[in-house]
């Protein structure tokens, strides 16, 4: 498990795990320390996706199918084990979604509430029309293409990290385009919660989408700042905050 999962801080006690899915390129660094700011009652755990990290020699998944089925098979006794609640932010909120799918089709096992962040709903003309934009191959453009994401964010300096992080971000991001979601007439996947949040200068995202994928409520955040909000210190603790109230509340 410790090839998959980062998680800094355990907790044995804890009454419900936080599973945090980061975004393309990204590894577990920014979401993971997030196990030493919420209470004793939620432990963190943060997805690392292969050929990252410590996963560096390994190659990059190819395809979403085959992420689902390595979270799905390394993680199933911790589904089972006790409540879970998914956070996902850009691709990793469809990385989340299609977790959380295959666990309620297969095993009837459902988070107690979804947290989604800066996403097109999966079944909107957006996610489609981001979907079928290729994926540039150059360094170059890639790099421009995550500075237009990141607005004011510090990308690395050094060029190798630098190389290292477009060469991830291309491979996620093809595996994002493999990310598939037909939405059946009347075929509502999740009666949980879903709390959809974005940044206020990030580009529009389709997230009121989102309300049709539950019998639950939905609820949408916008916080000051750009497609990584989540960064920003005041941001975090609101996310902080928010997320423990709303499992806490969650009951069984």
């Amino acid at each position: 498990m410790e090839k998959l999962v980062a998680c800094v801080q355990k907790k044995p006690d804890a009454l419900c795990r936080l599973i945090c899915f980061p975004w393309a390129g990204a590894g577990t660094s920014q979401l993971a320390r997030w196990g030493k700011l919420f209470n004793n009652s939620i432990e963190v755990f943060c997805i690392r996706l292969p050929g990252r990290e410590t996963r560096l020699d390994e190659p990059f998944a190819k395809d979403m199918t085959s992420v689902v089925n390595e979270i799905t098979s390394v993680l199933l006794k911790e589904f089972k084990e006790k409540p879970f609640a998914f956070f996902g932010h850009s691709f990793g909120t469809y990385m989340s979604f299609a977790v959380a799918l295959h666990l309620k089709e297969k095993y009837g096992l459902e988070p107690v509430h979804l947290f989604i962040s800066t996403a097109h709903a999966p079944h909107s003309a957006g996610c489609l029309a981001l979907k079928s934009t290729p994926v540039p191959d150059g360094h170059c453009e890639i790099l421009e293409f995550i500075k237009s994401l990141a607005g004011n964010s510090e990308l690395p300096h050094n060029e190798d990290t630098r190389k290292q992080l477009t060469l991830t971000f291309r491979e996620d991001a093809r595996v994002f385009q493999t990310f598939s979601f037909e939405k059946a007439e009347m075929a509502i996947p999740f009666s949980c919660d879903i709390t959809y949040f974005c940044g206020t200068d990030d580009k529009v995202y389709d997230g009121k989408g989102w309300q049709e994928l539950t019998n639950g409520d939905t609820s949408f955040y916008e916080l000051p700042g750009d497609h990584f909000y989540l960064l920003e210190p005041s941001n975090e603790s609101f996310l902080i905050k928010y997320i423990t109230r709303c499992i806490e509340n969650a009951g069984p």
